[in-house]
């Protein structure tokens, strides 16, 4: 049965390579953010337990809210949610979950999906690039939603702290869907197949680097 569908499968990708591609990236993608989702709540408990919850953390002021106040980009105002903005304890929560995800996305995508054999250090900068900016991308959107899903689920529909945790994974989707559909065409680009003579030149090329 399982040496029929490897067969199957491998028939499937030589007929229809970039649906293939699409669909490996689709189940890896699902995977990482069902370790968001299980890393996420622990995470957040951890900083939790500091005195980080009232350490205000909010930056790069752009424009006001509908109410006239001060919209920021990385908004975590002091305090535990829904009342606060969860503080920087929240903050380091959600950099950290996304960052141990994305280091794992980065090898599993390179290696499994797009089977990537160009130079890793080139790569591994670029996708830093993209890191940085669709972070930021999705902190400034989430200044539209975060307060609303966390009212809903403990306040309006009173689940209290169940309430709270179903708040962080519907955030924590949400962020995984903006990464999704932003990333694949990312991954396109900076995840290239090589002719074997040029990707023995980009791993030494990578070998020296870290000899250095």
């Amino acid at each position: 049965m399982l040496t029929r569908l490897k067969s199957a499968w491998h028939s499937f990708e030589e007929r229809r390579p970039g649906v293939a591609q699409f669909v490996v990236f689709l189940v890896l993608s699902n995977g990482i953010t069902a370790l968001q989702l299980a890393l996420m709540p622990l995470i957040k408990w951890l900083f939790g337990m500091t005195a980080l919850v009232d350490t205000a953390f909010q930056v790069w002021p752009v424009g006001s809210n509908p109410d006239g106040s001060q919209y920021f980009v990385f908004d975590y105002a002091a305090g535990a949610l829904p009342l606060g903005g969860g503080g920087l304890a929240y903050f380091l929560a959600v950099q950290i979950t996304l960052l141990v995800a994305q280091v794992i996305n980065f090898f599993a995508q390179r290696s499994i999906t797009f089977k990537s054999n160009s130079s890793i250090a080139k790569a591994a900068f670029w996708y830093a690039v993209a890191y940085v900016v669709i972070t930021i991308l999705a902190a400034a959107a989430q200044g539209w939603y975060k307060a609303p899903i966390y009212d809903l689920f403990i306040d309006t529909w009173g689940l209290g702290g169940t309430g709270e945790t179903l708040a962080d994974f519907v955030t924590m989707i949400i962020n995984a869907a903006i990464s999704f559909w932003v990333f694949f065409p990312i991954f396109k680009v900076i995840f290239k197949q090589v002719p074997a003579e040029a990707g023995a030149q980009g791993a030494a090329s990578d070998s020296e680097v870290r000899t250095s």
